[in-house]
């Protein structure tokens, strides 16, 4: 589909993310600003926008991935409590965001968003071994 970044995997996907690895029915990038240590988005592989376009087998396989993510994310970083963002208004490709929330830290309590911090970037050794640790969690 054009105009979809993830689709496309185009530059602007990739000025956001890296891809970590292809899972059984979604795509699993980590999020280049890591504020929230472990954030990462699990993206549908089949292009759609809402969740009810998928079939009942789709859903489930999306979200089995979704839980396995989570799982890693909470036993890799020690987080306190998984935060997901199911959004979409302005990128119509069916995607959740998983950002690990850490007690006393960034945004604990409220809602995770991105407006007025500075991003967080890794080096590019540091990015991939976080996403080394992820991929062997969730693979």
């Amino acid at each position: 589909m054009s105009d979809c970044m993830y689709c496309e995997e185009n530059d602007k996907l990739k000025s956001l993310m890296i891809k970590i690895c292809d899972l059984s029915f979604s795509t699993l990038y980590l999020f280049k600003d890591q504020n929230h240590k472990g954030r990462c988005i699990v993206a549908c592989k089949k292009h759609v926008n809402e969740i009810f376009e998928l079939s009942d087998e789709e859903r489930n396989m999306f979200f089995a991935d979704v839980a396995k993510v989570a799982k890693a994310q909470k036993e890799l970083f020690g987080a306190n409590k998984i935060n997901y963002g199911i959004f979409g208004d302005k990128m119509p490709h069916f995607h959740v965001h998983m950002v690990p929330k850490y007690e006393g830290a960034l945004q604990w309590g409220g809602f995770f968003n991105d407006a007025g911090i500075t991003p967080k970037h890794l080096s590019d050794e540091e990015y991939a071994a976080l996403m080394d640790k992820i991929k062997a969690a969730v693979l």
